[in-house]
């Protein structure tokens, strides 16, 4: 069974070979940063494969937002950059939820915290309880908040 720290490197190599310098070059940032949270810590240790997607996912998030950032500051080639890096991550990454999906979600999420006694912004906590895992790794924080926020206020 491979790994999904395996496959990362079996992948680095390929598009080493390919001389793919975009692939090559987010790999190697994102097996570093793997490396990194293992040995962050008192012990050394192998990361699970849910670990490791923890790591791409945060990686993919820091590669969107220095996107928007260079987007911001007029520059964007290195926005571009950004973006491409982070389209190679999200081959790592379970799909993404649609709008559609995660709001049929956190409707039904809403609905039961009112059946609960819990209603209006108050019962943020505890739609986002309900929520948090189903939707764990399919949609990031801000984009559920915001939708479970719309909800409630509606």
């Amino acid at each position: 069974m491979t790994t999904l720290k395996s496959k990362l490197h079996d992948d680095l190599n390929v598009a080493i070979k390919e001389r793919d310098e975009l692939r090559s070059s987010t790999l190697r940032l994102t097996l570093a940063a793997i490396t990194k949270e293992e040995v962050a810590g008192k012990t050394k240790r192998e990361l699970s494969d849910d670990e490791v997607l923890k790591v791409i996912t945060r990686e993919a998030k820091k590669r969107r937002e220095a996107a928007e950032a260079f987007a911001q500051g007029g520059r964007a080639e290195q926005s571009e950059r950004e973006k491409a890096e982070g389209e190679v991550l999200a081959d790592y990454l379970p799909k993404q939820l649609s709008d559609a999906e995660l709001e049929r979600i956190v409707v039904q999420a809403v609905e039961e915290a009112k059946a609960g006694g819990a209603e209006g912004p108050r019962a943020m906590g505890a739609v986002m309880k309900l929520v948090n895992p189903q939707v764990a790794g399919l949609a990031e924080g801000g984009r559920v908040a915001a939708t479970v926020k719309k909800h409630l206020t509606s």
